[in-house]
């Protein structure tokens, strides 16, 4: 196998000038377009199933509408006009009746980490829907001190809790042999959120799990109340990809062993036993607003904000339990041009939020900030020593992680048809705030978020 170059050689001629066509990478859209209504771009990759991630994958993006409108967007105009609730939380009732114990026993999973909104799923399941939850957590990369204490916090509201740690040495590797093969260095991490719930499941016989918010409020094309086995169940593990690289290559040039990989791996059909299990969207049947939950999670578990907005982004109380997920955000803007906050301003304009305007001005002031908070730490997370690894360290001619190095694998991973080389940096070719919005929106007047104090109709 090849040791991974201590930087690699980047062909700039493909980013300079003004005239395409340009080279498009991953299958995005060639023509970059955003819609109408919020600040989502059509380069915004949907639907993953993550043990199935390639160098090679093509990706499925956001699909717009004939007038420029992406399918979230549609959904939301429903959600907050015309959508029957209350016939849709009968739905939820029905299920809970169905499912409940009165044995003891647990009747539901409740999946997360214990922020907001997994705060806001559980407790009311359990305190309104007299449900009985197990909630199931897959341990973050590195908590952050106000994650920490927001999932105690969690736990002490009421809640029996599953907390899994997989090995820190493999999911270190793991998580650097990601970010080398797909820039995605978040991918171990989805792995193991996304199957332990259902592997938990299956283990305690507990045929219901809840998830938060509803696969179309996130972009995705579904009309289905249940999640699809797909992202959790395989045939078998010869076609499973962890990192970019198959299991074989995993324990013949890394040295792992299937123990150290089977926390990652998705439930193989011939261990299932005729053990069924749904998966829900708790937010198919109550309006979900993640602002409403945020107002819940601190009037009921005394929930708490970080102490300084996140990196990349105008909030700090979105996603806040990991330390990595500064980086995560800051690869999705060098693959695909989509920061942390597009992601957040995107969620917030289709619940009213914010304005369309006040989104792209955000946009323009935060995506794409480095994020130097926790670099030094994150680096050295990111760093394959050969006193841990000795086998992993020979495959890297640079194991240790540091800026220059971080940076030329970023650009790397760059699409001509995203990303321009001036000659003395990078910008966009289509940032939104040119794209018929003009250069004048700026953030500064920005005064936050627009919320009626804790509104009460939501869900």
């Amino acid at each position: 196998m090849h040791k991974y170059p201590a930087r690699r050689e980047i062909d700039l001629s493909k980013f300079t000038g003004s005239e395409g066509p340009f080279e498009t990478r991953y299958g995005l859209p060639e023509t970059v377009s955003y819609c109408n209504k919020c600040v989502v771009s059509n380069q915004r990759p949907v639907g993953a199933v993550e043990f199935k991630h390639t160098k090679q994958s093509i990706k499925k993006t956001v699909q717009f509408d004939g007038e420029n409108v992406c399918n979230a967007c549609r959904y939301a105009e429903k959600k907050w006009s015309t959508f029957d609730w209350d016939a849709k939380e009968e739905e939820l009732k029905d299920i809970c009746a169905r499912h409940r114990r009165t044995d003891g026993a647990f009747d539901c999973i409740v999946s997360g980490s214990g922020g907001k909104d997994s705060f806001f799923a559980a407790h009311i399941l359990k305190y309104k829907y007299g449900m009985h939850p197990l909630t199931v957590t897959w341990a973050p990369h590195i908590y952050t001190d106000w994650g920490w204490k927001n999932f105690q916090r969690w736990i002490h509201a009421g809640f029996e809790n599953i907390l899994v740690h997989p090995n820190g040495l493999t999911h270190r590797l793991l998580t650097r042999l990601a970010l080398e093969n797909l820039l995605h260095p978040f991918q171990p991490f989805i792995l193991g959120q996304k199957g332990i719930s259902p592997k938990i499941a299956h283990k305690y016989k507990i045929p219901l799990i809840f998830y938060g918010e509803y696969e179309v409020d996130l972009s995705k094309k579904t009309h289905s109340k249940i999640q699809d086995a797909s992202f959790y169940t395989n045939k078998n593990a010869d076609d499973i990809v962890l990192a970019g690289l198959s299991i074989g290559e995993l324990k013949e040039n890394f040295g792992l062993t299937n123990n150290d990989v089977r926390p990652y791996l998705p439930i193989m059909e011939d261990e299932k036993n005729d053990f069924q299990c749904e998966v829900h969207y708790l937010g198919y049947y109550l309006r979900w607003h993640p602002q409403h939950n945020y107002y819940y999670a601190v009037e009921h578990g005394n929930f708490e904000a970080a102490p300084e907005r996140t990196p990349g982004t105008y909030t700090k109380y979105n996603s806040i339990d990991d330390k990595l997920d500064d980086l995560h955000y800051y690869t999705t803007f060098m693959k695909f041009g989509i920061g942390r906050a597009t992601y957040e301003a995107f969620a917030e304009i289709r619940c009213g939020d914010l304005t369309r305007e006040e989104g792209v001005a955000l946009v323009k002031k935060y995506d794409g900030e480095f994020p130097e908070r926790f670099i030094d730490e994150l680096f050295a997370y990111l760093s394959v020593p050969a006193s841990q690894y000795p086998e992993a360290h020979a495959r890297f001619e640079q194991p240790v992680m540091d800026r220059a190095y971080f940076d030329n694998l970023c650009d790397s991973f760059r699409s001509p048809h995203l990303w321009k080389w001036t000659g003395t940096g990078w910008e966009l070719r289509h940032p939104i705030w040119k794209e018929g919005t003009g250069e004048s929106v700026h953030a500064e007047g920005w005064r936050g978020n627009q919320y009626a104090s804790y509104r009460k109709d939501v869900p």
